[in-house]
């Protein structure tokens, strides 16, 4: 039996397969064979694309799933929002499911929305709404201040380094701190706010130096640049006047950009230049983050010092 073709693209309704006669068995043939994959009702895509990405981009596109899946069948009026609003934005998350989060004026029936969606209850103002990636989403403020409301301090500061480095508007979250005054989670946000350092160019680096903040460490100056015979070279967190470096090395640097051995070699050919001027290394991942007594036991014996000396 010849299997069925898809017509072009990426994404598919039922019915637009349906329309080009792929009709429900062959569907079913070529979910069988993984050649389409159903992220969620109503809605299909294309097997080896969806195979081919990456975690977090996998997640934003469930988001363009469900706007595709309903956009014959939903009434609208909704604004996606909450962690699906920070993911159309491409801000960083830490921990967080996929459900879809919408925001709506009205209180939705209870069978109006899948189980993964969580629909929210607010009137949103013309300043809270915009659109992003042709989708309705809620501000880059207004979705940092509801994502942070349900989220730890650690996912929080995380979120909102990021949109600081975005380009967040400090003085308007913190006014929607102000206006937020008793509601469950807005002594989070306040905290996050007042830790946030846009210079933080990884979740590993904010939960670095969170954990530096939390055991009373002595503050670090981070992306400190040295110059040496190779050149410029910046380091993620230094303590200058102790010329102690300590360095994130979690995968995205070494995966994202060049191979692996070449960024090695180069990493520690510069390490090596920095070394000759009397710099000592602290190399931490993401498992130290979690260990937190050896951690502060590696800091401090590269310091010299105690806490907060």
């Amino acid at each position: 039996m010849t299997q069925p073709q898809l017509p072009l693209g990426t994404m598919w309704r039922t019915q637009e397969l349906l329309s080009v006669g792929v009709h429900s068995r062959a569907i079913a043939s070529l979910m069988r064979s993984g050649d389409l994959v159903r992220p969620r009702r109503g809605c299909y895509v294309r097997g080896s694309w969806w195979n081919s990405l990456k975690p977090g981009t996998r997640s934003r596109y469930l988001v363009h799933a469900h706007a595709h899946g309903t956009l014959t069948t939903s009434a609208g009026g909704f604004v996606y929002s909450h962690t699906s609003g920070a993911r159309l934005r491409r801000l960083r998350l830490w921990n967080v499911d996929d459900r879809i989060h919408l925001t709506q004026p009205t209180c939705p029936s209870r069978i109006s929305h899948g189980r993964d969606v969580v629909a929210h209850t607010r009137t949103l103002g013309a300043g809270d709404i915009s659109f992003v990636a042709g989708l309705p989403c809620t501000s880059l403020e207004r979705t940092v201040v509801d994502c942070c409301l349900m989220f730890n301090l650690r996912q929080s500061l995380i979120l909102v380094d990021h949109a600081c480095r975005l380009g967040a508007d400090l003085e308007d979250l913190r006014s929607r701190c102000t206006a937020l005054t008793g509601r469950n989670g807005v002594v989070a946000v306040r905290r996050a706010l007042e830790l946030a350092d846009p210079r933080s160019e990884s979740p590993g680096e904010t939960l670095t130096r969170e954990l530096l903040h939390r055991l009373r460490i002595e503050p670090p100056e981070p992306q400190y640049v040295v110059h040496t015979r190779l050149g410029e070279h910046r380091l993620d967190f230094a303590w200058r006047k102790r010329k102690v470096a300590l360095e994130f090395d979690g995968k995205v640097k070494y995966f994202d950009h060049q191979p692996t051995g070449e960024v090695l070699f180069e990493e520690r050919r510069r390490e090596k230049a920095l070394m000759e001027q009397g710099w000592t290394f602290i190399r931490i991942e993401w498992k130290d983050l979690f260990n937190e007594a050896e951690f502060k036991y590696r800091v401090l014996r590269a310091l010299g010092g105690r806490p907060g000396d």
